[in-house]
């Protein structure tokens, strides 16, 4: 699990325009909605407030950064990056009060210690060196600063893994398919979740990237989501 390299990136940028416009539905159906929860528990989490500087990379249509404005309000700032632009065009249109800018993750064009909060959800495990994202978003960080990680996992229950898995590898990738005509993106994306290191591997891989004065973790819906906190020292 230590030794994770991710995808390729012109597959994934790829990817992600042809599905950019049916995305947001694609989401709503897949997960019923409860994303919106997940996000919300990490704008919760990452302890922002008024007037806070919040980064949220991989940003994709900019429902966390959505999320992030509202508990920063008019005297904060967020800043939504991503590497596909289709992404970003739909994000635009959702928050012209948010600066989104193309930017990849592991080469952020942001100075040392500029953000109170730098975020990912749903999007490290498709970066190719997600430790260099990792290490990047906490170079953005000040003293203090929080890393935020929403991604998915593996539950450790056996009946709701069995359950989930099924769901995963047998319902999603037709499901997306149905919604979005981009079967073979979710059969990208059903897999890559569920090879992806969660909990205590993920941690570790925190700790190794960056250095933290502390780094937690909250399983989401009996686990099929992991949240990762993570305190720059």
């Amino acid at each position: 699990m230590s030794n994770y390299t991710g995808p390729d990136p012109n597959r994934i940028r790829s990817m992600f325009a042809s599905i950019s416009t049916r995305y947001d539905r694609a989401n709503t159906v897949l997960s019923g909605g409860i994303h919106h929860l997940w996000r919300n528990k990490a704008v919760r989490w990452s302890q922002a407030k008024e007037g806070d500087r919040v980064l949220d990379c991989a940003t994709g249509t900019g429902d966390l950064a959505i999320a992030f404005r509202k508990a920063v309000g008019a005297s904060g700032r967020v800043v939504g990056t991503d590497f596909v632009p289709e992404m970003l065009e739909v994000a635009r249109t959702k928050a012209p009060d948010i600066t989104f800018e193309v930017a990849d993750v592991t080469r952020l064009p942001y100075d040392d210690a500029s953000f109170d909060v730098a975020s990912i959800s749903f999007g490290i495990r498709n970066v190719n060196d997600p430790r260099k994202g990792i290490a990047e978003m906490a170079r953005t960080l000040r003293p203090g600063g929080r890393l935020i990680v929403l991604e998915f996992g593996q539950p450790q229950s056996r009946l709701v893994g069995a359950l989930y898995t099924f769901y995963r590898t047998r319902v999603m990738p037709k499901l997306g398919g149905m919604v979005t005509g981009e079967q073979g993106a979710y059969e990208y994306l059903e897999s890559s979740a569920g090879r992806f290191p969660c909990g205590e591997d993920f941690v570790a891989m925190m700790r190794d990237a960056a250095d933290f004065s502390s780094v937690e973790f909250r399983t989401l819906t009996f686990g099929v989501a992991y949240l990762y906190r993570g305190i720059k020292r």
